[in-house]
């Protein structure tokens, strides 16, 4: 059923041709609707530069801004449970602006990364290798009265905070969906590594050549990856420290102030929040144990009864394939799950100190 609605979600036949670059189809397009890429027809440059103008003041700008104004003008009439269910949404809002200005200023980037996945699905030449199964707030608005016209100024908030959450989607699903690819390929050298020498009758030159591709491989594998290491850097950097913020605020909200019905939003706001950086950060550790991986396939393959050359060129590609790919967020924090695990614990941290202090009693 939701494949007559999204095609490209369907297994292909082996007689289809299909690319690396075929998993960011549905990406690209809501990407596309918001002004991050560039349209097909070069007449239209100036009106989706407008509209790409628009959005971002919209939602980068005002959005943010008209939560901070509502503060400004009615915070005596905010709750204690009020003020931080809605100010760990405003925290994660202008979040999500650092973090969508970093997927959109990072799209020739990820075109230059995808070049990479077209050279590497040149070499996906065998049937095996080609079917791959992976599937992959209150705000203010002028002259609008919120509580005389109360249903205009939801359906503004619907609207606006609607867009925002696509925008925050696209950044979540971009980093995963570009690594996921990155280690798709992973494995498919993997698999070359370990066929090595493994088919009789061929000269020793035919064999240094299957390496040399091999080795070709692993380096468009890496630009792959250091095409998108500046992109995927800024983006996890602001979501690693929003995490602390706002699961800190959302658990002070949850033990002393909410009541059953907003403590199970609560709770499940928070979950949603650990769980944008979980799987990226999971899925990089992944791929740090598939390097150690591909340098044991490499060194159990058959390389014993090989010639100097080949011997000499196994070693130096051993020693690369040792080094693993890491990513690292703001070039400070590597992206892996101790460093999940460590900002989920600093929101403990938080709510241990208002405890301490008696803050919450403060704000009753």
């Amino acid at each position: 059923m939701l494949s007559k609605f999204f095609p490209h979600i369907q297994e292909k036949p082996l007689s289809e041709r299909v690319q690396s670059r075929d998993a960011f189809i549905y990406l690209d397009r809501v990407m596309w609707s918001f002004g991050w890429t560039e349209p097909e027809n070069k007449r239209w440059d100036l009106h989706y530069k407008l509209w790409a103008t628009f959005l971002t003041l919209l939602v980068f700008i005002l959005l943010p801004i008209s939560v901070c104004v509502e503060y400004i003008h009615r915070f005596k009439t905010f709750s204690a449970g009020e003020f931080l269910s809605s100010i760990q949404i405003g925290v994660n809002m202008f979040g999500s602006s650092f973090k969508s200005s970093f997927t959109m200023m990072g799209h020739k980037k990820i075109q230059k990364a995808k070049m990479s996945l077209d050279k590497l699905d040149k070499r996906c030449l065998r049937d095996e290798e080609r079917s791959i199964r992976i599937h992959a707030w209150r705000m203010y608005f002028p002259y609008v009265d919120s509580e005389k016209q109360f249903y205009i100024s939801s359906i503004a908030e619907v609207i606006l905070m609607g867009t925002a959450v696509f925008m925050d989607l696209c950044t979540d699903v971009c980093p995963l969906i570009s690594m996921l690819m990155a280690r798709c390929h992973i494995s498919l050298l993997k698999q070359r590594l370990r066929n090595l020498r493994s088919e009789p009758g061929r000269t020793e030159d035919e064999y240094l050549q299957e390496l040399t591709d091999c080795v070709r491989d692993h380096r468009l594998i890496l630009d792959y990856v250091d095409a998108l290491r500046s992109v995927l850097s800024g983006t996890i950097f602001v979501q690693f420290l929003l995490i602390g913020t706002v699961l800190g605020l959302s658990m002070i909200n949850l033990m002393f102030f909410s009541t059953f019905s907003t403590g199970v939003g609560t709770a499940i706001f928070m979950f949603c929040v650990s769980m944008e950086t979980f799987p990226f950060c999971y899925l990089c550790n992944m791929i740090i144990d598939d390097c150690q991986e591909m340098a044991d396939s490499l060194f159990q393959s058959d390389w014993t009864s090989a010639d100097r050359r080949y011997k000499s060129t196994l070693v130096y590609f051993l020693h690369n394939l040792q080094q693993p790919i890491t990513l690292t967020a703001g070039g400070v924090f590597p992206i892996c799950m101790q460093t999940n695990l460590t900002m989920v614990k600093l929101a403990f941290s938080v709510v241990t100190v208002v405890k301490q202090f008696n803050l919450a009693e403060k704000f009753q």
